[in-house]
């Protein structure tokens, strides 16, 4: 792969990891109602289901599943179900992450990492998104460092990208504000959650 390639191929994956979505509200429930290490967590956590799919990609698998719509359509299914799971239950968090934090109950890294892979890897669209820009990179591919290339970048240009989200809201100057909007940022989080599976699901009808 030729340097004005990967230019390219890093420039698509900036654009996608900046594009404000669930992925972000997660992160900042994690940081919020946990720590600024839970937000990290988090963050490379949704980073390795990015790599999942830019691997799956480069593998050609991504195409065979578009090809075949029954198996597409039932991923789709379960993860929009998840999805409105995890908004149903941001939903009906009582008291807000602020309260839980004054309570001494602070959400486990094993949840933040849980949250983290599972809104990448249940979110068809991110999918798409590599179906339909990442096609051209994986032809300029020819070698192993070209493919390793194509998989690393989005992984941990994603992984970057909500640790500097994570690191900025942590900061003591920004975190005690955030968190007295705690209730309203886990209401937030439930809508999109809910609004990205019932979308999801709609597409698919």
């Amino acid at each position: 792969m030729s340097f004005s390639s990967w230019l390219g191929l890093l420039a698509i994956c900036c654009l996608g990891a900046m594009s404000p979505g669930p992925s972000l509200t997660m992160v900042v429930r994690h940081t919020l109602g946990g720590s600024r290490l839970h937000g990290i967590v988090c963050a490379w956590a949704h980073s390795i289901g990015i790599g999942v799919y830019a691997l799956v990609t480069l593998l050609g698998l991504a195409a065979v599943l578009k090809a075949s719509p029954l198996l597409f359509n039932g991923i789709a299914l379960v993860g929009a179900l998840y999805l409105a799971w995890m908004g149903i239950q941001a939903l009906g968090s009582k008291g807000g992450m602020q309260q839980k934090l004054q309570a001494g109950n602070k959400t486990s890294m094993w949840i933040a990492a849980r949250d983290g892979i599972a809104i990448s890897l249940f979110n068809p669209k991110i999918l798409l998104f590599f179906l339909a820009l990442f096609s051209q990179f994986v032809l300029a591919a020819e070698t192993i460092e070209g493919k390793a290339l194509i998989v690393m970048t989005p992984l941990v240009m994603d992984g970057l990208w909500y640790s500097l989200i994570a690191i900025i809201l942590s900061h003591s100057a920004i975190l005690p504000k955030l968190r007295e909007k705690a209730l309203w940022i886990d209401r937030l989080s439930g809508l999109v959650l809910i609004a990205l599976a019932i979308r999801v699901i709609v597409t698919l009808l």
